[in-house]
């Protein structure tokens, strides 16, 4: 009994023995399809993707690392409807600049550089006719209205204010401008003769006068009243005279 015994176990041993080495033959075959070289390492059956790297464009990049300094505006690299080959406002052809530059350029009609005459006119009556002309190298402005003081008054006279030009009166060398001034008004109670006149002129921005008076001797029997009136420079001396 003993012997029949061992023989079963020994074949039993032996038939596991053997199942063991068909597998291990199975897995070794399996590892050899898998790798062709038949080095028997498996080899990884996924790849790894590999990490996203900035992108050197100059698209998105560009805009990014451009600050904004027009206020959230964008501030492209390319050209725009308001490039630099624009005029800049208030520079070029404009008319106002320009003008206010010629008009500072000017020289101010004064007693320097003008020669002042005062006469009597037949029409309208009561009237003196002011003559002032330009005796300079250059051309100059008369501006506003001619300051008037008659003898020893301490104001001037006051001006006609519908006698206001459109425009200040220029002088080239040689040319006049012209003031009529208007002797009685229509109270006539304080009225008086006057001997002597002071003429002053006034600056481009109307406040006071420039330079030192000039003084004339008034033609004989100059009578005026407390209320006589000077109208502004004009440049043709008809238009003085309306008034």
């Amino acid at each position: 009994m003993r012997t029949i015994r061992t023989r079963t176990a020994i074949a039993a041993t032996a038939a596991l023995l053997t199942g063991l080495s068909l597998t291990a033959c199975q897995s070794d075959d399996t590892a050899k399809a898998a790798d062709p070289s038949g080095s028997g390492k498996a080899t990884a059956t996924t790849s790894e993707t590999p990490a996203a790297t900035p992108s050197s464009g100059t698209g998105g990049s560009s805009a990014s690392a451009t600050p904004d300094t027009d206020g959230g505006k964008s501030s492209g690299s390319g050209s725009s409807s308001t490039g630099g080959s624009g005029k800049e406002p208030g520079k070029g052809t404009s008319g106002g600049g320009s003008g206010d530059d010629s008009a500072a350029s000017l020289a101010t009609c004064t007693g320097a550089n003008t020669k002042v005459v005062a006469s009597k006119v037949s029409r309208p009556i009561n009237h003196l006719l002011l003559t002032a002309t330009n005796t300079g190298s250059r051309p100059c402005a008369a501006y506003g209205a001619p300051l008037l003081q008659f003898d020893d008054e301490q104001s001037p006279t006051q001006f006609i204010e519908d006698s206001h030009p459109q425009a200040v009166v220029m002088l080239d060398p040689g040319q006049s401008a012209y003031a009529s001034i208007l002797l009685q008004g229509e109270d006539i109670s304080g009225g008086r003769t006057a001997k002597v006149l002071r003429v002053s002129f006034a600056p481009r921005n109307g406040s006071g006068s420039v330079g030192s008076p000039v003084k004339l001797a008034l033609p004989a029997d100059t009578f005026k009243t407390d209320d006589a009136a000077v109208s502004y420079w004009q440049s043709d001396m008809s238009d003085a005279l309306v008034y």
